[in-house]
């Protein structure tokens, strides 16, 4: 999470900060509701004859509905100046959607699944220029489904199973 100056997004209409914090751009269909994110350009939803989008704003806020740790060094293509394992979440938001990003403020073996999260921003690198580049991320602001009953975190092996009771 970065408190200081934020730093240039890693790509164009993903994210974007404001006065209510981070959200990540993306599309809500003008004729059946249905969110997309990333920004589509039209409603994929094959009943909905009316496949107009406007840009929105979502994910501010989420619950954390599966994990997994991400162990090796992801290709070229990925930029990172440091780097180290991490845990990469499936949120679910209030639009309905599950997106995927990096998780932060928890060790991966303290992850449940039920944790509210809230979007923040996360440095990956320093650019050319020497601009701080940064992505967006979940950070875990509280307590999943076993917390305090005694179930305990499934643990990241088999996190991505999907939700547990």
């Amino acid at each position: 999470m970065s408190a200081e100056t934020p730093g240039v997004p890693v790509a164009e209409d993903l994210f974007e900060q404001g006065a209510d914090g981070v959200g990540l751009i993306g599309t809500r269909c003008a004729g059946c509701g249905a969110h997309y994110f990333p920004v589509s350009l039209s409603c994929r939803n094959p009943v909905c004859d009316d496949k107009r989008t406007v840009r929105t704003t979502l994910g501010r806020t989420g619950t954390l509905y599966s994990w997994t740790v991400q162990h090796y060094r992801p290709p070229a293509l990925y930029r990172a100046d440091e780097w180290e394992p991490y845990a990469v979440g499936l949120v679910e938001v209030p639009e309905g959607l599950r997106v995927l990003a990096k998780l932060i403020g928890r060790d991966t073996d303290a992850l449940e699944v039920g944790m509210p999260v809230r979007l923040v921003t996360s440095p990956l690198y320093t650019d050319a220029d020497g601009r701080r580049v940064d992505t967006y991320a979940y950070e875990i602001t509280g307590d999943g489904i076993g917390a305090g009953g005694g179930s305990g975190s499934p643990g990241p092996a088999s996190s991505t199973d999907g939700p547990r009771a």
